[in-house]
């Protein structure tokens, strides 16, 4: 299977009759066949009787379009309808995570303790998976933007036994960098006992999806010196010229991902593991 012809729609071959009807959903690349506006959805709507989405584009401009044809998705064209309706609950009803959800119960107060994550798409991976958890527990997430100064961040933080610390860095495997900056953010004031760094061992959290969620065999080779995640997108035949191209093919990813088994053991273990800490 190429990587070129992936995309996170399982797109029928057109008839003679009928285009492939594509179900809308937020983060779903579409290209308006006749003015050329590509960009992803970002909301869906119904407004007199019909409805209409808005797609927003690589520089972050908005045009809203009503659903139905016109549409291409990586050139092929296609009908774009209304949401897939939610099928009727039979059993107790689930978070993404697999923990059963509490009904009729209010998100607490945050708390003092927090999961800090590398970045902002780790902290929108663990959201959409882990958020209705957290959100009952009064667990925030939130980015570092990088681990270099992980050890001053830990110290500033003032860690202790109301404010814990559970940490999920980025390829964390013996030996590496990343192994030694957690080894000395663990020596702050305060950490002992109280902070937690895990780790899984994929160079970005990217990788943490399974293959199988993308419809693909396996994540693309990134050759020494390429950007992983321009490499990733080129490999895929997807826009990756800048930061907007990035953001594009990251909603993307994340709109395959549905619940916890669309991830890799490997992080579904440490994200679990940070959560029993803070909650304990």
């Amino acid at each position: 299977m190429s990587y070129d012809s992936w995309g996170p729609t399982d797109l029928a071959a057109p008839t003679k009759r009928e285009l492939p009807l594509v179900p809308v959903e937020i983060g779903l690349v579409l290209e308006d066949a006749e003015s050329g506006w590509v960009g992803a959805v970002t909301r869906v709507e119904k407004s007199g009787g019909m409805h209409v989405m808005s797609l927003e584009d690589r520089r972050g401009r908005s045009r809203s379009f009503q659903l139905g044809f016109g549409f291409l998705i990586e050139g092929r064209p296609v009908r774009v309808g209304p949401p897939a309706p939610r099928a009727a609950a039979t059993a107790p009803a689930r978070t993404a995570s697999g923990s059963v959800r509490v009904e009729g119960l209010r998100a607490q107060v945050a708390k003092a303790s927090r999961i800090w994550v590398e970045g902002k798409h780790d902290a929108e991976l663990v959201e959409k998976v882990w958020g209705d958890d957290l959100r009952v527990e009064g667990i925030v997430v939130e980015p570092l933007h990088g681990v270099d100064d992980l050890a001053a961040a830990v110290a500033e933080f003032r860690p202790g036994p109301e404010r814990r610390l559970g940490i999920l860095v980025d390829h964390l495997v013996e030996g590496s960098k990343e192994a030694r900056i957690a080894a000395q953010a663990m020596s702050a004031p305060g950490a002992a006992g109280n902070v937690l760094i895990v780790g899984h061992p994929y160079v970005d959290v990217w990788q943490a999806i399974k293959p199988s969620t993308l419809g693909i065999p396996a994540w693309p080779v990134v050759p020494r010196g390429t950007d992983w995640k321009t490499g990733i997108l080129s490999a895929f035949g997807w826009p990756h010229a800048g930061p907007e191209d990035i953001g594009l093919g990251w909603q993307r990813l994340l709109g395959a991902v549905r619940t916890y088994a669309d991830l890799e053991p490997a992080l579904l273990g440490r994200v679990e593991e940070v959560i029993d800490f803070l909650t304990a």
